[in-house]
């Protein structure tokens, strides 16, 4: 039986498919959300959980959701299967993810388990079917939450009566890729009190070069190179990454950035987010081989990401360099391919290596890229002041988003 990473995706027969969940520890409820092309739930009977348990072909029963993906209305565009905590057993939180078994036609088809958590989850997204075409896929999600199943219909866009509980987590990135107002920095202050200052520079930048207000799904890619090493344990990436967090924060309001490792092996991607990016970083990179940065195979992870999350909003891919990439003709062909996809890469250089193929970029006349830019953030980008740091980050970002 195949066994599915996080961030994977397969392809359903057309029929009935069944997700059993299995967990360790606590007891767990299993829901289904049926959300829109929006990202959002159409109405609140679209929670599919122990109180009501059969919406359009949809049913959960116990620690299983049935999805009869044929019979599935149009108006739906995906259906998240969530696990969260019984809210019977106070203080109860996940620290071994859930397994999830995918069935159809009576045999196993795949299976699915997140990394085990370590920051108070509540509630866990294991996965989503979505149409594709005239077709239905699953990806695996394994995405963990602090604010238990109400916090995350919330998100979804249900209605749920208020209660004194924290305020609830950011939307996933995947539901997030739209235009909408410009970004309220009191979440900030509220999820992220150390990146408010960070996040008002950047604000200040963002109006200084007249896009304030405009929207970007920001990833983040760092090289995960022997060479990175010393800057990894000295927190130099982690405070790098929460600036780009920051700078996250007022262009795309789900607070949340997916990152990907690029190492020797298959890119690593994750995210870090308001509600969790103390110490993120060191977290996520001691689950990365060390190696040589493959910068082609994670720009790669980075565009399936963006093209799969429907996004209307322009990417801004902002990668972190150390080094010279080895593999330099497939970078150039996927600047080439991607030029034309609303998609801007900035080569942010930091660390020990050489870094000439990405300062030449755009040094010969017949063959620029529009859509590309440099930025050379010295040895250690935390001793940049912020809004010097901020300028370098979105000035060619800026031409080239700006009508």
């Amino acid at each position: 039986m195949p066994v599915l990473r996080k961030g994977e995706n397969m392809g359903l027969h057309r029929a009935p498919v069944v997700l059993s969940v299995s967990a360790q520890g606590p007891a767990v409820d299993v829901s289904a959300l049926l959300l829109g092309p929006d990202g959002k739930v159409r109405a609140d009977h679209d929670l599919v959980f122990y109180n009501h348990p059969v919406q359009d072909h949809v049913s959960v029963s116990d620690t299983t959701v049935t999805a009869d993906v044929p019979r599935i209305p149009m108006g739906v565009d995906r259906v998240v299967i969530a696990a969260s905590i019984d809210p019977l057993q106070p203080g109860a939180v996940f620290t071994r993810a859930p397994q999830l078994t995918i069935t159809q036609n009576g045999v196993p088809a795949a299976s699915f388990t997140a990394p085990d958590f370590v920051a108070r989850e509540t509630v866990v997204v294991l996965a989503e079917l979505y149409r594709r075409g005239g077709d239905w896929k699953i990806r695996a999600v394994g995405q963990g939450y602090d604010s238990g199943l109400a916090g995350l219909a919330t998100d979804y866009g249900i209605h749920v009566d208020p209660e004194p509980a924290p305020a609830p987590p950011a939307t996933s990135a995947r539901t997030s890729r739209r235009a909408g107002p410009a970004v309220d920095l009191t979440k900030v202050e509220r999820q992220a009190p150390g990146l408010l200052e960070p996040a008002r520079q950047a604000s200040q930048v963002l109006v200084d070069r007249g896009i304030a207000g405009r929207r970007a799904a920001v990833y983040l890619i760092l090289d995960h190179d022997w060479n990175m090493e010393e800057l990894y344990e000295s927190f130099a990436v982690q405070a790098f990454a929460e600036r780009v967090l920051a700078l996250s924060a007022n262009l795309d309001d789900d607070g949340t950035v997916p990152v990907v490792f690029s190492s020797g092996r298959e890119p690593f991607l994750e995210e870090i987010r308001l509600d969790n990016y103390r110490g993120r970083i060191g977290q996520l990179h001691t689950q990365v081989d060390w190696g040589w940065g493959n910068v082609a195979d994670a720009m790669r992870r980075a565009m399936n990401h963006y093209q799969e999350s429907a996004a209307t909003d322009p990417a801004f891919v902002v990668t972190q360099v150390g080094d010279e990439p080895w593999d330099k003709s497939e970078v150039r062909s996927l600047l080439q391919n991607t030029a034309s996809l609303g998609v801007f890469w900035l080569f942010v250089g930091f660390g020990r290596g050489k870094l000439a193929f990405y300062k030449n970029l755009n040094a010969s006349t017949s063959a620029t890229f529009s859509n590309v830019a440099f930025y050379d953030a010295s040895k250690n980008p935390g001793s940049v002041p912020g809004e010097r740091f901020y300028t370098g980050l979105i000035d060619a970002f800026a031409a080239w988003i700006r009508p």
